[in-house]
């Protein structure tokens, strides 16, 4: 079944316990009158879809078709199963870790499981978010080295002579990554003076070699940080586990018509 059916929709609107803006506006490195609004939700799904024959993983809506650019005022939403999430965080994905990291002020809808899990980030937080980070860096470096096939971006590169919103994505994501596995926390948006920094890079005010050496200091932290962050080796997976069962039966054992 596709992501985007409206059978997905349903169960995304009917069960979302969390749903917050992620991307360039959280960060705070949104340039006015150039970006999409990006939100991530999570939701528990029905029995039917855990039990069952049917699954149900994420529900996805974009308000341009497929294989279009989403421009200025466009919404990318993704919605994840519980499950799903909880799998994605323990490996500590970055960008699925930002839903417990946002201000209040980016939340779009909570109840009181997404209370619960942004009260206790350390469920699912490990040492192991570091070489996720430093995995999403390296490709983040690739694009904008030109070594994918397609850029989504050629005006770019015609600009600046590199992709520089690439290049911003890069650096992020070692700041973030350093501050994670050194402080159990992810400051939104990005504070100073990395913020000015990176608005600066993303619109071509940095080079992109003043780039590559700011995201080379920034894994090598990271790679460091991976044997002596105060972050647990392994995330708890007994604990997690024990958690998102506890979830999903006060769910379904309570039902809320929504």
């Amino acid at each position: 079944m596709k992501h985007s059916s409206p059978q997905f929709a349903a169960i995304a609107e009917r069960s979302t316990i969390l749903r917050v803006q992620v991307g360039s506006g959280v960060h705070g490195t949104a340039i006015q009158g150039q970006d999409d609004r990006d939100e991530m939700g999570i939701c528990v799904e029905p029995p039917e879809y855990v039990v069952g024959l049917d699954k149900f993983e994420q529900y996805i809506f974009r308000t341009q078709p497929e294989g279009h650019r989403s421009g200025p005022g466009d919404l990318d939403l993704i919605v994840y199963s519980l499950r799903k999430w909880v799998r994605l965080a323990l490996q500590g994905n970055p960008t699925v870790l930002l839903p417990l990291f946002v201000p209040e002020a980016e939340i779009v809808e909570i109840d009181d499981l997404g209370r619960e899990l942004r009260a206790e980030p350390e469920i699912v937080l490990s040492r192991q978010a570091g070489m996720r980070f430093i995995g999403y860096l390296r490709s983040q470096r690739a694009g904008m080295l030109g070594h994918r096939k397609h850029t989504n971006r050629p005006e770019l590169i015609e600009k600046y002579g590199f992709d520089a919103k690439y290049a911003m994505h890069m650096v992020r994501l070692g700041v973030q990554g350093v501050e994670l596995l050194e402080t159990g926390r992810i400051t939104l948006p990005i504070p100073e003076p990395w913020l000015a920094w990176l608005r600066d890079l993303r619109q071509g005010k940095h080079t992109r070699d003043e780039a590559l050496a700011a995201a080379d200091e920034l894994e090598a932290k990271l790679q460091k940080l991976i044997t002596t962050s105060p972050l647990p080796e392994h995330p708890d997976r007994d604990r997690a586990n024990a958690w998102l069962i506890g979830a999903y039966r006060r769910v379904w054992d309570n039902p809320i018509t929504r």
